[in-house]
């Protein structure tokens, strides 16, 4: 098989020349960490690598279909789908596709006079395992506004735009139950399922047995257990979540007050405006008259 270090079907990739790369050296914000190569290598048959004094950058490659392996010190390791290694800039390295089911690889060579606070994961393989909260998806999205910002030319504004987005991008992989806890409802956590309920039910005059049935508990040991862990009673919590709603409508949209009360489900204007004034110590139209930001 033809070893070769690119030349891939469908295949992308930028190098940043060397007087951005001085820039990027330059600049308050870009020097703590920025990229000087990025790509996508998808199938990527006969791709091999070999690297006798390292790489003056670090390098991750990131792999979401096929296998592939890397060599470090003369010890191969394997690397499979959902996989990812840094190798870290100075070290000889060999990296390559596997002959069978060649990898698809993203990857960023990128440096910077932060970038070793990421140095406790050079140098080994590590899986992203698979889970209902993983978000695969979002992290190649990270991907692609980097390349695309640095593929719209190298303006200062890109190339600070683009090395925030990496700290983001490396935080994905470094922090990875962090980088899911926005999709995250703890499984068994009957108030955060409750709560999850609530929110997706907003417009509804919801019960207490509504509420409790959503988590199938009777109504009176979920009102017990709610308001030992939350401090509110389910329905009062129910409330709070309408008016947190109400506030953003009034800020944000050109609803009338009573448009706002009847797509939250508020019997009519005056209650609505009672429960407000309750939690919020205004009226409605007094908070919307409100400069706010």
């Amino acid at each position: 098989m033809e070893r070769k270090k690119e030349g891939f079907p469908n295949q992308k990739a930028i190098v940043l020349p060397p007087a951005i790369k001085e820039i990027l050296r330059q600049n308050e914000l870009t020097q703590l960490l920025h990229i000087t190569d990025i790509g996508v290598y998808p199938h990527a048959t006969g791709h091999y690598i070999a690297r006798k004094y390292g790489s003056k950058q670090h390098i991750l490659i990131y792999c979401t279909e096929g296998e592939g392996w890397y060599s470090i010190n003369n010890q191969r390791t394997k690397v499979s789908k959902d996989q990812f290694f840094i190798i870290q800039a100075g070290i000889p390295h060999i990296y390559a596709a596997a002959e069978q089911h060649p990898w698809s690889i993203y990857w960023i060579h990128f440096t910077g006079e932060k970038s070793n606070v990421f140095n406790s994961f050079y140098n080994k393989v590590h899986t992203i395992d698979e889970s209902p909260n993983a978000r695969f998806q979002d992290r190649i999205q990270l991907f692609e506004e980097i390349y695309q910002n640095l593929e719209m030319g190298y303006s200062i504004e890109n190339l600070q735009y683009t090395t925030l987005c990496l700290w983001h991008f490396l935080g994905s992989f470094r922090f990875i139950p962090q980088f899911r806890e926005i999709n995250k409802v703890i499984q068994g956590d009957i108030i955060q399922e409750a709560i999850s309920y609530m929110r997706k039910n907003l417009e509804k005059k919801l019960t207490l047995e509504d509420i409790a049935n959503s988590v199938q508990y009777s109504p009176s040991h979920f009102g017990q257990i709610f308001q030992k862990k939350s401090g509110h009673t389910p329905l009062n919590y129910f409330n709070q979540l309408k008016i947190q709603k109400a506030c953003q409508l009034l800020d944000f949209s050109n609803l009338k007050i009573k448009e706002i009360a009847d797509s939250l489900g508020f019997y009519d204007q005056y209650h609505f405006s009672k429960v407000f004034f309750k939690l919020i110590g205004e009226t409605p139209s007094a908070y919307k008259k409100k400069n706010k930001g």
